[in-house]
């Protein structure tokens, strides 16, 4: 297995990295572009030197690089030979637009790693389940071959740019792709050669609704972005989604000709027999998702369903983490939207409304009163946590059918729901809404859970 080199990219280059962030694809980034030999490297993020000390701090043995922090300067996003833009940037910045206008290429690190490895790539979008899809095709891949998959794109902790390290001449890439990262394969006008789009839902409207833009044209906006994971194939490359997926792509883009092979899956095509360990039919879907994606790279049915058989789910994705005199515990911590965690709550409950639900945070600008509903059906009760989302879904709640408690934090909702359990209930911790507010990030308030249930078990 014969390593590839791909430094000479960035040699003596001007960089201006914009967005460090926390959860460490950013710090992964700055530092390859640094160890590559980049000749100036300027890291820029509206966070403050204080609020990033922990990511500042794995930087500082690199003279070749330059932090501006609490602001952003128009200087450095004119001159330079690349702008290397964080997932999340708003689409109408005035420094991405500027750098724009001065001729600055503009690149993502996830779509940058797929232009410069030339690696197959297979790619999974969607608003739910693409962790999940993303994680089966990963698992399958890498017990049946016994050889290193790649994994990347919105994988915590991973920086994209430095899977390019561990890129061969044989390498395969499993990659996790957000509307945010697929803005960045638009710009380089690639996609992967295998694309599941696993379905559309109202999501990030606080971010696609910026300038006073309808919820119609904001869902335009996000699918446009999510299409670029399938408008740059060809021929030779295959498409896996759901007809109510295609179905809008062919309306939106009637140009298109989709020359590459369509394979459209519902539930049904993943037979009865075939055991998984997550619940759900929506865990179903994904399962015969992540199938054809492994069928279009040449494994067999025998394969395939050996290794689902074998995977064992995804951390913070209606996991069964532990079970406490007899209270089954699971966390859906990446439930961030009501589309989520009723998809959980229609998972668990099998008619016995034995659901005690932690939910609550920050608003994303997304339509409620189905997951209120949903409560009523499946919860006998039910702690939120503070959020300007938790605001908007109380008032839908105050009709008697289930207890509802707003308590001051996790903490205290976790302990009100194991005070409130009895033999054969379930605690869900599906939050429904973002973690801002409260926290710095989704992963953060993961962690704080499962240190919860940690806690309580000793």
């Amino acid at each position: 297995m014969v390593t590839m080199s791909f430094e000479d990219y960035f040699k003596g280059k001007k960089v201006t990295v914009m967005g460090l962030g926390l959860l460490g694809r950013g710090i992964g980034d700055a530092a390859y572009i640094a160890q590559a030999g980049a000749a100036e490297v300027i890291v820029t993020d509206l966070k403050t030197e204080a609020e990033l000390r922990t990511s500042v701090e794995k930087l500082r043995q690199y003279n070749n690089i330059t932090f501006v922090l609490g602001e952003h300067r128009t200087e450095d996003f004119v001159g330079r030979d690349l702008v290397l833009v964080a997932a999340g940037v708003p689409m109408d910045s005035v420094y991405v637009r500027r750098a724009h206008e001065a001729g600055v290429p503009l690149k993502q690190s996830a779509a940058l790693f797929a232009e410069l490895s030339r690696i197959p790539i297979i790619g999974v979008t969607g608003t739910r389940g693409k962790s999940t899809v993303t994680a089966m095709i990963h698992h399958v891949l890498t017990v049946t071959t016994g050889e290193e998959i790649l994994l990347g794109g919105n994988v915590r902790g991973i920086s994209n740019l430095q899977l390019l390290d561990r890129v061969a001449e044989d390498a395969l890439c499993v990659m996790e792709l957000d509307s945010w990262q697929l803005q960045g394969f638009g710009w380089a006008e690639i996609s992967p050669q295998v694309a599941v789009f696993t379905n559309l839902m109202e999501d990030h409207l606080n971010y696609y609704q910026r300038g006073e833009k309808s919820r119609e044209e904001a869902m335009a906006l996000y699918f446009n972005d999510k299409a670029q994971i399938f408008l740059h194939q060809g021929g030779g490359d295959t498409l896996v989604t759901t007809p109510v997926v295609f179905e809008r792509a062919q309306a939106t883009f009637p140009d298109f000709h989709f020359d590459q092979e369509v394979v459209l899956v519902d539930v049904s095509a993943l037979p009865e027999d075939v055991l998984l360990a997550m619940p759900g039919e929506h865990n179903r879907l994904n399962a015969a998702l992540a199938t054809e994606a492994l069928r279009a790279v040449g494994l067999s049915e025998e394969e395939i369903f050996d290794g689902l058989a074998s995977f064992p789910g995804v951390e913070g994705r209606l996991q069964l983490v532990s079970t406490q005199d007899n209270v089954r515990i699971y966390n859906d911590n990446n439930a961030t939207t009501p589309a989520a965690t009723v998809a959980a709550l229609d998972a668990l409950d099998i008619g016995n409304k034995n659901i005690i639900l932690i939910a609550g945070g920050a608003d994303k600008g997304l339509d409620v009163a189905s997951l209120a509903y949903a409560i009523g059906q499946h919860c006998k009760q039910v702690f939120l946590i503070p959020g300007t989302g938790t605001n908007g879904l109380i008032p839908l709640l105050h009709n008697g059918e289930v207890g509802v408690s707003v308590v001051e934090n996790l903490a205290a909702a976790f302990a009100g729901a194991k005070g409130a359990a009895t033999p054969g209930d379930i605690i869900l911790f599906s939050p429904a809404f973002a973690s801002f507010g409260q926290y710095h990030n989704e992963y953060e308030r993961n962690d704080e859970f499962m240190s919860l249930i940690g806690k309580h078990e000793q």
